[in-house]
């Protein structure tokens, strides 16, 4: 029996600057952004068959004979990918729902990164977090043809409190944040998480990304500031001056809304406008946008008056994850 355990991640500045088309012809030279890994995690458990078929268990249940039949995108590919012909189960579980993907947290990420480390370790193989990212991204974007970034992969792979960069020759780096850790803690603890719920709908988090990534030309002197953020930022967090992330969260925010016209609703503007009304110094929605978790901002001496004047949604407890994807039992 394989075991990986892989967390899901919170993204803070630079979003969409780790789209290919940004950071390809970028004047800054870079796309950058600053995340970190939570301790909310996507399971994944392989065992071996005594015969070739393939049995997949998630919210929906396979046995096929042969990789081709599997409906599973992200698991038909990664097994195409490896290699792997037949003769396996494998189970995942996740502290969210996977079936409702999109929802800010990177699980679509998660669960193939978690795939391919299992399916390694599974061939007998060990892999880089670096590696790990870079066939995810393959998957996802190349086999699956979807429009994302690279900065997920990375940030489920690595673990960790991180400023990520993606260079035009695809170098990509993970640097821990070189900071007291009372300073990310003091973080933390100014950070609240919102389920704002998901409308079907309205929110399809690849058409947002789709869209992004189409008008990235038109976007990328807007994008160049979020990439700014990201080092201003993080010395706002090397000096204790924590607050600034609240106020600089709004100011993203505000640039955020301008790649889609899906990316808000009325429903995350009232919830948003009223929490800065109550002391909240700024926030976002995690992801592409348009519905899921709501980070916000908020000041020790107005975290009361905003926990209880915001009762209609769910308030969602986390904690920084240190450790990326990793093998738990082999």
């Amino acid at each position: 029996m394989i075991v990986s355990k892989t967390p899901l991640r919170m993204s803070f500045f630079g979003g969409g600057s780790d789209l290919a088309n940004y950071f390809q012809n970028t004047e800054i030279g870079y796309g950058s952004v600053v995340s970190t890994a939570i301790n909310m995690y996507i399971y994944i458990t392989i065992n071996k068959r005594r015969d070739n078929k393939i049995r997949i268990v998630y919210y929906g249940n396979e046995l096929v004979d042969s990789v081709d039949e599997i409906k599973h995108d992200i698991i038909r590919n990664a097994l195409k990918f490896l290699n792997i012909e037949g003769g396996l189960e494998i189970f995942y579980s996740s502290e969210i729902s996977i079936s409702n993907a999109g929802l800010g947290l990177s699980s679509s990420s998660a669960l193939t990164v978690g795939v391919l480390n299992a399916l390694h370790a599974f061939k007998g193989e060990e892999v880089s977090p670096l590696q790990l990212a870079k066939e995810a991204y393959h998957i996802e974007r190349d086999l699956n043809g979807q429009p994302c970034g690279i900065q997920d992969q990375l940030a489920v792979a690595f673990g960790g409190f991180r400023k990520y960069r993606f260079y035009a020759d695809w170098t990509l780096t993970a640097e821990k944040v070189p900071c007291d850790p009372k300073n990310i803690q003091a973080l933390k603890d100014n950070l609240l998480l919102f389920y704002v719920g998901v409308n079907s709908g309205k929110r399809n988090s690849f058409k947002i990304l789709k869209e992004q990534q189409d008008a990235n030309n038109s976007n990328q002197k807007k994008i160049d500031e979020l990439v700014r953020a990201v080092d201003r930022n993080v010395n706002y967090l090397i000096n204790g001056d924590i607050d600034s992330w609240g106020e600089e969260f709004d100011k993203a925010w505000q640039i955020k809304k301008t790649f889609s016209k899906d990316v808000t609703t009325p429903e995350i503007d009232e919830l948003y406008d009223r929490i800065k009304r109550l002391g909240g110094l700024g926030g976002k929605i995690l992801g592409a946008g348009g519905g899921g978790f709501l980070l916000v901002y908020v000041p020790k001496e107005a975290r009361e008056n905003v926990l209880n004047n915001v009762k209609d949604y769910e308030l969602i407890d986390f904690e920084f994850e240190e450790k990326g994807s990793q093998l738990i039992y082999i």
